[in-house]
């Protein structure tokens, strides 16, 4: 069966390469009268629209101007519109008018960060002033004003991607070339800003969030680097409720479903930013939990040089290190490089704690064509750290007193040579081609190798004493290869008033899993006053374990998915989509040879509506779907069934002050059905499925940038998460660890001119409520309000930055161990 299981992947690998390429064929011969009139289209198109009303009429791309560039030359001064590779270059127009020199660009938009137009006064001797603004929605103009009553002067410099124009003023200027030129601009840089307008974890596109009928947030580069985030956990927390609404969320990156994090955790020395989309979301992800997805971005080369070094250091022996090296490999820019280097040495306010971490990203661009790319990407990640898994602290004298006094915060009850070691390859490419400017193709395939081993002495339960701890000796060996296959094709099309937006794609995913879990006796410790082995004790205890579980897992899966974004107008978007996997698993197990079967399919469709009132408003309601299909047998042999889960949400997301601030406002409920609990009679082995559990609740979050150098991004969240259907007696109980209260908070105020130009300070406040530590709702985890903070200062090419974690120090008890106290780390990086 594995066999007849591995030709089927291969063929079809095989075809899904084909199946965008067929796709679009089919199209391409009716697009092909439209693109030669496109060719040839006057830059004075806007002074006559009209429209063909034909049942395919095309709706141009509009290419977005990312960026704005200024610089003073020894005739006057250059102004670069930057694009980005792929997308349709710009026309100008030049027309005079006074002493302005106008420059109208049809079928262009501003990006987000500069959506509000820049404005710089004095760039060069003869120019009084440049300006850079939307004259509607399709449509851009740059006023280049001369220091005279005669207009400059401008011409277009031919090649590359982006808008290049030399302008020449009429006059000698007024101003000296070394003289201070002062420089408005109205709209922050992209990287400068919180607030992000588009992600592609809605809708696998670069969609606007506001048109997609879901709660999406994303924490881009700029809350990560203020932070000083450590973890994705540090990451995530940003997002209202943590991304889960009471259930387990899927991790992604780039959109390719990432192997267990468990073992092979988050490195961030090459995330650029992180996207959260809240409840299922199987119509484009497959199988996964409906809590939703979290999609890490990684950080993509870059056309101009870009090179940055980062130093970190803290309390408790922290040691960080970061080099981002980006830019082009040849005079043409067809060629770009990036590449990240990470490393991390670290202690804890655990005793014998220790972390070393060693990751790097190596990523190369090729421009085959000017419609066609191919992008080669990999990292080789390895961590070797003290063993922290089971060996946490007790409940009693922690959540409950123990009535021989406190446990000690630093305690830990491990030893001091246990040792978790991971190695984790990665290795890729994404090939991206664009048939026409509405049709285009993406096939990307990754395969990632993670090694996994564990030795350690674990914790079993606390003594009727009070004190003294039981033990076990503990080994695993995992191996897990993951290989993903995507072929996606991307397409527009009008049909009278209706804009389509269509993604046809198919995925096939394969893992194998590989281990063994071996365990033994182990002396006991004292909660107190604990002695720990010695290194030669430690390596007679590891001797005695045996193997006692042992599974290899393959598990094949096929989706073929479709999504179609409509616009009616300019106040309706639907979206629709559906997706059926096909899930193959072949289960031996390690010790009996036993084999098993374990298949399972199933549609997940996704339906919704945004409606616009008004441009800032959009009102939005969803249904949707999530599927896991479930490996292994319960302890009778029943093979376990798919776990569902179905969510409808209801929503607002508004913008104010010109877009600057961002918010939305979400109403769900999810019912999750055949979910699996440990048994009570053999918990640590086996599982039963107990019936439904339901999350109902209420989200709020808000994101931007207020006042000018204000950036702020917070939420709040109530989930109310429950078993409703039940058979071991848990019926009516609130889920383990799911909080009824989340809360969070984080402000960055940098001041923007004066003496003091260039220095910020922010302030974070991060809220957990009351939750059960487990789903006998016996134990009540009280988290009380941290509270972190920011200072820095960044002038010209460097920074340097003081982050304050826990600023209180105060403590509580997070379900395994005490929570970091008070944490203090300083930072700096230079670009270059």
């Amino acid at each position: 069966m594995i066999e007849q299981h591995q030709r089927l992947l291969v063929a079809l690998s095989s075809w899904g390469v084909a199946f965008g390429l067929i796709l679009v064929s089919c199209t391409t011969p009716a697009l092909a009268e439209s693109d030669r009139v496109e060719e040839f289209r006057s830059p004075l198109a806007p002074l006559f629209k009209g429209d063909s009303g034909g049942f395919l009429a095309q709706n141009p791309q509009l290419t977005k101007v990312t960026g704005v560039e200024v610089k003073q030359t020894p005739s006057g001064l250059q102004v670069i519109l930057k694009t980005p590779p792929g997308q349709p270059k710009l026309v100008p127009l030049i027309l005079p008018e006074g002493n302005n020199l106008l420059v109208e660009i049809i079928d262009a938009t501003l990006a987000f960060g500069i959506r509000n137009g820049i404005t710089k006064s004095n760039p060069a001797p003869g120019i009084s002033q440049v300006k850079v603004a939307k004259i509607d929605a399709t449509s851009v103009r740059v006023t280049i004003t001369g220091a005279t009553q005669q207009p400059p002067t401008a011409a277009i410099v031919s090649g590359g991607q982006n808008l290049v124009l030399n302008v020449t003023p009429k006059a000698t200027a007024q101003t000296k070339p070394d003289e201070e030129i002062e420089i408005v601009v109205t709209g922050e840089r992209e990287k400068d800003n919180y607030a992000v307008p588009n992600a592609n974890v809605g809708t696998r596109t670069d969609a606007e969030i506001k048109d997609v009928p879901q709660s999406i947030q994303v924490i881009p580069r700029k809350v990560i680097e203020d932070q000083g985030a450590d973890n994705l956990d540090d990451i995530v927390r940003n997002a209202n409720g943590g991304g889960t609404r009471g259930f387990e969320s899927s991790l992604f990156s780039d959109g390719v479903s990432r192997p267990n994090s468990f073992r092979y955790e988050v490195n961030l020395g090459n995330i650029e930013q992180v996207e959260v989309l809240d409840g299922p979301a199987a119509v484009l992800y497959g199988q996964g939990g409906p809590g939703g997805i979290v999609n890490v971005t990684t950080k993509q080369p870059l056309r101009e040089p870009f090179y940055e070094i980062v130093g970190t250091l803290g309390n408790s022996d922290y040691y960080r290190g970061n080099i981002d090296l980006s830019g082009p490999l040849d005079d043409s820019k067809s060629a770009l490089y990036r590449f990240n280097i990470n490393y991390e040495n670290s202690g804890s306010f655990i005793d014998f704690v220790d972390n070393q971490e060693l990751a790097l990203f190596p990523v190369l661009k090729v421009q085959l064509s000017e419609d066609t790319s191919l992008t080669l990407e990999g990292s080789y990640e390895t961590r070797d750290s003290t063993t922290t898994d089971a060996v946490g602290l007790p409940e009693v004298g922690t959540i409950k007193p123990n009535p021989l006094g406190e446990v000690s915060t630093s305690r830990y009850l491990g030893e001091p040579d246990n040792e978790t070691s991971v190695t984790a390859v990665n290795a890729g490419y994404l090939f991206e081609h664009q048939f026409s400017k509405d049709w285009s193709l993406r096939n990307r395939f990754r395969v990632t190798f993670i090694d996994y081993e564990t030795s350690a002495i674990e914790v079993s339960l606390l003594e009727a004493d009070n004190r003294t701890v039981s033990r076990s000796s503990f080994g695993n060996k995992n191996s897990e290869e993951n290989y993903t296959l995507q072929t996606e094709t991307l397409g527009k099309v009008r049909t009278g008033i209706v804009q389509h937006d269509l993604l046809l794609g198919l995925e096939f995913e394969q893992l194998n899993d590989d281990s063994l879990s071996s365990f033994g006796d182990a002396p006991p410790i004292d909660l107190f006053e604990p002695k720990y082995l010695s290194s030669s004790e430690f390596g007679r205890v590891l001797q005695g374990i045996e193997p006692a579980f042992g599974e290899k897992i393959r598990t094949n899966t096929i989706g073929l998915y479709a999504q179609d974004l409509l616009a009616i107008g300019k106040q309706v978007k639907i979206l629709l989509g559906g997706r059926y996997d096909w899930s193959f698993e072949d289960f031996e197990d390690r010790l009996t040879n036993e084999l098993s079967e374990n298949d399972a399919n199933a549609f997940s469709p996704r339906v919704g509506v945004v409606y616009q009132p008004v441009l800032p408003v959009s009102l939005y309601a969803s249904w949707s779907r999530s599927f896991e299909p479930q490996g292994g047998a319960d302890r009778e042999g029943n093979p376990y069934i798919p776990i569902t889960g179905d969510q409808l949400e209801v929503g607002v997301k508004t913008e104010f002050l010109d877009g600057k601030l961002a918010t939305n406002l979400s109403v769900y409920q999810i019912t999750r059905q055949n979910d699996l609990q440990p048994d009570p009679v053999a918990p640590d082995l086996f599982s039963v499925q107990i019936g439904e559990q339901r999350s109902q609740g209420v989200e709020f979050d808000v994101t931007g940038e207020p006042l000018p150098g204000l950036n702020l991004i917070a939420g709040y969240a109530y989930t109310d998460a429950i078993i409703t259907e039940d058979t071991t007696g848990f019926e009516g109980n609130r889920l383990e660890n799911v909080p009824q209260h989340n809360a969070n908070f984080w402000a960055v105020y940098e001041i923007q001119r004066g003496n003091f130009k260039g220095f910020g300070f922010g302030t974070g406040l991060f809220y957990t409520g009351d939750s059960f530590s487990s789903v006998e709702n016996t134990f009540v985890q009280d988290t009380p309000l941290l509270t972190n903070a920011l200072l820095y200062y960044r002038r010209d090419n460097w920074r340097a930055q003081v982050n304050f974690e826990n600023l209180f120090d105060v403590t509580y008890f997070d379900g395994s161990n005490y929570n970091a106290p008070f944490t203090i780390r300083g930072q700096l990086s230079a670009e270059f």
